[in-house]
C-alpha cells in the first residue's frame, strides 16, 4: 500500500513538473520592419514594423531563458545584442505583449526591396509551396514559399510548412521579387 502510494505521489509530481516547465517556456514570435534604432546602453531595439507602429523592444540578456524557439529557424538569426545594423528590413523575434516585448534575435532581410501585401488567405498549398492571398485592393496575389519562408501564427514562429493558416485568415506578407515571381520571406497572420 505505502509503495503503491509512494509511486502515485511520485507520478504526480513528475507531471506536475513537467507541466511546470512547459508552462514557463516563452513562445517566440516575429514580426518584419525596418530597424530605426539600436541602442546599447539600454539594451533596446526600436522598429518600424510593417503596419507602420513603432515598437520599442527589450533586448534579451538572459541566456537560459527557456524558450520554444524552433532550432532550425534560431541557426538562421542573429541573436538581438549581437545586432547592430541600424536602417536594415528584418524578420525581428521576440516574447511578451505590447507592453513588454523582449527581442531573441533578428534575421537581417538584406537590400533586396521588399513587397508587403495585406491580404486574406484564398489558399495555402503546402504540397506546391503556394500561398495565393487577396489584396485589399481586390486582386490575387501568389506568393512561392521556400525552405527560408517563416511563418507566424498562434503556435508562434515556424518554417512555411507548418504554419497553421486557415482560408479567409488575414496575413500580412513580406516578400522578395526574383525572375519575375514574389517569394515570401515571411507571413504574420494577423488575428493572433
Amino acid at each position: 500500500m505505502r509503495r503503491e502510494l509512494f509511486q502515485a505521489s511520485l507520478l504526480l509530481g513528475t507531471l506536475a513538473f513537467a507541466a511546470t516547465t512547459a508552462h514557463s517556456q516563452q513562445v517566440v514570435h516575429a514580426l518584419a520592419g525596418k530597424v530605426t534604432a539600436i541602442y546599447p546602453a539600454t539594451n533596446s531595439i526600436k522598429i518600424t514594423t510593417d503596419d507602420g507602429s513603432m515598437g520599442l523592444f527589450e533586448v534579451m540578456t538572459k541566456a537560459n531563458t527557456p524558450l520554444n524557439f524552433d532550432k532550425g529557424i534560431k541557426a538562421m538569426t542573429v541573436p538581438a545584442g549581437a545586432f547592430t545594423k541600424a536602417n536594415d528590413q528584418v524578420v525581428l523575434f521576440f516574447f511578451g505583449d505590447d507592453a513588454v516585448r523582449t527581442a531573441v534575435a533578428v534575421e537581417d532581410l538584406g537590400a533586396s526591396p521588399l513587397v508587403k501585401s495585406v491580404g486574406t488567405v484564398v489558399k495555402l498549398d503546402k504540397h506546391d509551396h503556394l500561398l495565393t492571398i487577396l489584396s485589399s485592393a481586390g486582386a490575387e496575389q501568389t506568393f512561392h514559399m521556400d525552405a527560408k519562408t517563416l511563418g507566424d501564427g498562434s503556435q508562434g514562429v515556424v518554417k512555411a510548412d507548418k504554419l497553421d493558416i486557415d482560408k479567409g485568415a488575414k496575413v500580412r506578407v513580406t516578400a522578395v521579387t526574383e525572375n519575375g515571381a514574389q517569394t515570401a520571406l515571411f507571413i504574420r497572420a494577423l488575428s493572433l
